[in-house]
């Protein structure tokens, strides 16, 4: 059997690509990957917690994104589609483009079984690259769980973790509330993933 080299592509050729696919694709480092299909469950979390960041920020100078919004990390050559973003200020766009922000202040992902390693690790390390961000929250969908690293310094975070559905997930880098409850309004922890 002959195995076939991956082609490696560079971001301009993913760029043109990902503009008239119909589905997502993350771009690492020349590799185009494929990315799946959200749960209920994922798709309510990323609802709740976005529909509540969205609507604290109405009037203020805060952008926030969910699932459609390219995220460029030049440092890493990496795009990718973050769960929800928020950007402080103006947005900063990848060279040429208006459709792929660089500037993100915070990040949430919705963990599930296939993407929960990577979510904690390689990806964590690729969006502590970009200089803007200052927070990452993690939520898993599966039970009541939240993560969240606050950079306190230039390489220094720390690590909180939510487990009560009552408990108040409070953001370090922006005012904002809000309890595991809303979080996980309607989610439906006995699905299957």
């Amino acid at each position: 059997m002959h195995l076939q080299e991956k082609r490696h592509y560079s971001p301009t050729e993913y760029l043109e690509l990902e503009v008239i696919s119909e589905y997502r694709h993350e771009y690492i480092d020349g590799q185009i990957i494929p990315m799946t299909g959200g749960t209920p469950n994922h798709n309510q979390i990323a609802g709740n917690f976005y529909a509540d960041l969205n609507f604290a920020f109405k009037r203020q100078p805060y952008r926030v994104f969910v699932a459609d919004q390219r995220l460029w990390i030049p440092k890493k050559r990496i795009h990718t589609y973050p769960d929800i973003m928020v950007v402080a200020g103006s947005l900063e766009f990848s060279e040429g483009r208006t459709d792929t922000i660089t500037n993100p202040l915070v990040i949430c992902e919705v963990l599930s079984k296939s993407t929960r390693s990577y979510d904690r690790d390689e990806k964590f390390a690729a969006y502590r690259a970009i200089p803007s961000f200052q927070e990452y929250v993690l939520i898993d969908q599966s039970k009541n769980y939240v993560e969240q690293y606050s950079k306190t310094d230039e390489n220094k975070w720390i690590f909180s973790e939510y487990e009560e559905e009552s408990t108040i997930l409070t953001l370090s880098s922006i005012q904002f509330q809000i309890p595991l409850s809303d979080i996980y309004d309607k989610v439906d922890f006995e699905a299957k993933e």
